[in-house]
C-alpha cells in the first residue's frame, strides 16, 4: 500500500523543493509448511452434518422453504442454513451441503493417490 503526502498549494509555493513523498507500509505474513489441520471437534461437526438424517426442511409463513440441521448437543435445536422456493431446490441445497462436508472429511484422511505410473 502506498500513501502519498498531499500538500496544499500554499505549502508548495513557499518551498519549491518539497515534492510528494511516498511512504511504504509493509505487513508481516506467515507461511505454513503444511495446511492447518482441523480439530477433533470440527471433524465431529462435519461428520454430524454430512448425514442426511440430521437435516430437515421447514415451510416458513411467507411460503419459502428453509433447510435446517440439528446440533450435536441438543437434537431439539435446529440451525437454519438456506431458504429456497421449491422443495426440489431445498433438497438440492441439503445434498450440496452434505457433499461439501463429506469432501472436507475425505481431505482430513491425508493425500489421495490419483494416478500411478509404471
Amino acid at each position: 500500500m502506498v500513501i502519498y503526502q498531499n500538500l496544499s498549494q500554499n505549502q508548495k509555493r513557499k518551498n519549491k523543493t518539497i515534492k510528494n513523498q511516498m511512504t511504504f507500509l509493509y505487513t508481516r505474513t506467515n507461511t505454513w509448511s503444511s495446511a492447518p489441520q482441523p480439530t477433533e471437534e470440527t471433524i465431529k461437526y462435519w461428520k454430524h452434518i454430512s448425514q442426511k438424517k440430521n437435516w430437515r426442511i421447514v415451510q416458513l409463513p411467507n411460503g419459502f422453504l428453509q433447510t435446517e440441521y440439528n446440533i450435536i448437543e441438543d437434537p431439539e435445536v435446529w440451525i437454519d442454513v438456506t431458504r429456497r422456493e421449491t422443495i426440489g431446490g431445498a433438497e438440492q441445497a441439503i445434498d450440496a451441503s452434505i457433499e461439501h462436508y463429506s469432501r472436507k472429511l475425505e481431505f482430513t484422511k491425508g493425500p489421495k493417490v490419483i494416478k500411478t505410473f509404471e
